[in-house]
């Protein structure tokens, strides 16, 4: 019998979603927000008429012992990603932004990897896997342009996890993997700590990319992998062969998705979230044919149409071409006003004229928000998807309908399938997916613990 799963800081499931794809049984797992737990459990639990099996409450409140009747001879593997956000750069922005005394080495958060040890010490798992961001690597600290984490002075939090495993009898490593290189149709690069207890005599492997890197996307942290080579737990993930398929892009994502709108001149029109629409055409290519039946019976078609209504913006976003930025968004908002007050003739330096350009034009810093406008482009993969979606969706504009992504469409950029369902409002929703664990990815994580199990 393979060990059952815990899950913890599950957010809406995407981590618990590959495990249980890979044939693990999820029993149990614990997370603070109610929406993403209301989630997780219609997804894991209620569809299948089970009752849910994750409590929603404060890990930091709740006891290991709770889950000591969810498992049985077989033990358990307890797998999670703690909140990134006192890690993140993004995270790190914000709070200094709130002052001094919310500086991201102050944050309680950036220390609940010492809950989860507690529960996988407690409930004396068989197995570990932790997931977070790549910036976990310098909690506290400042990144340098030479691109060396060992010099500048943070705490390296999958180093201090893994000591503490080793001191405990487990045999730990941590690595950064690529979603795009495990089919997942965005440049997502995440930490991985994955241990095994010493007396299971076997060693947990690093999972093998199914997918390769054709466009020349480097990214930040396979340059500093020299530094990370330096730390004691490191293990530099298995590369990529030319035998492999090319990585998945925006267009493979969206390509038979419904049409939603057309044009900057086209009737807006809200979609729920909970109104299906039907594909646009069949399955084109394999990755639509996962996300389609990744619980067995394709449907006819997709929900979680919902998008935001930037009506300002959506000549800006129409005129846009692929890849373009926030440089190139505000250049076309220009124009636009100059056509506008061409138009009605205002002159130059006028009050009518500068307060035409200031509703016209966005106003942010060129600098600090170069890819706050990002116009994905169908022949790569997306960037990397942020929970900043809950806020607004302007970091991803659809390639060629003149607007930000749909709900939808950020879950097929995540590798939620498409009767994943998200019974909450449309800025959760994007919260949810933002801060997830690609399924696919995590499909392929589990499928290495699976793997040294079923050899025992």
């Amino acid at each position: 019998m393979l060990p059952k799963i815990i899950d913890l800081f599950s957010g809406c499931g995407g981590l618990a979603l590959g495990f249980e794809k890979a044939g693990f049984d999820i029993v149990a797992g614990i997370e603070l927000m109610p929406e993403a737990c209301k989630t997780i459990s219609y997804n894991l639990s209620w569809r299948y008429g089970k009752k849910e099996t994750h409590i929603c409450g404060d890990i930091t409140e709740i006891e290991a012992s709770v889950f000591k009747n969810s498992f049985g001879d077989e033990g358990c593997i307890v797998i999670g990603g703690p909140p990134c956000q006192a890690y993140s750069m993004a995270g790190r922005g914000k709070l200094r932004s709130l002052g001094e005394d919310r500086v991201n080495i102050k944050d309680a958060r950036g220390y609940l990897y010492q809950d989860f040890l507690r529960f996988v010490f407690e409930l004396e798992a068989r197995a570990v896997v932790m997931e977070n961001v790549p910036e976990s690597t310098n909690f506290g600290g400042l990144f340098t342009e030479l691109r060396d984490i060992i010099v500048t002075g943070g705490k390296n939090i999958p180093e201090i996890v893994c000591t503490e495993l080793t001191k405990k009898g487990y045999k730990a490593y941590w690595t950064i993997l690529n979603s795009a290189d495990y089919g997942v149709p965005q440049v997502r690069e995440r930490v991985f700590v994955v241990a095994i207890k010493g007396d299971v005599g076997k060693e947990i492997k690093l999972p093998n990319p199914t997918h390769r890197n054709e466009v020349d996307v480097l990214t930040q942290h396979q340059k500093r992998f020299e530094g990370y080579k330096q730390c004691q737990f490191f293990v530099e993930p298995n590369g990529t062969t030319d035998e492999l398929k090319p990585w998945v892009t925006v267009g493979d994502a969206f390509s038979d998705l419904p049409e939603v709108f057309p044009t900057a001149d086209s009737k807006y029109k809200l979609v729920s979230l909970n109104i299906e629409y039907p594909y646009k055409t069949e399955a084109q290519n394999e990755y639509q044919k996962i996300m389609r039946t990744w619980y067995g019976k394709e449907g006819f078609g997709v929900s979680a149409n919902a998008f935001r209504r930037n009506t300002r913006d959506f000549p800006i976003f129409e005129r846009m071409q692929q890849g373009d930025n926030y440089i190139a968004a505000t250049k076309i908002a220009e124009e636009l006003f100059y056509e506008e007050a061409k138009l009605f003739g205002y002159e130059k330096d006028s009050e009518e004229y500068i307060s035409l350009y200031n509703k016209m034009v966005p106003q942010y810093d060129k600098e600090k928000f170069e890819n706050k406008w990002k116009k994905l482009d169908v022949t790569k993969p997306s960037h990397t998807l942020v929970a900043h979606l809950g806020k607004d969706t302007y970091s991803h504009i659809h390639p060629i309908e003149p607007r930000g992504i749909t709900v939808r469409e950020a879950a097929r950029l995540q590798s939620f399938p498409d009767d994943f369902f998200f019974d909450c409002s449309m800025g959760d929703a994007f919260k949810q997916i933002g801060n997830a664990v690609p399924p696919l990815l995590a499909y392929g994580v589990a499928k290495t613990v699976l793997n040294t199990f079923e050899e025992e």
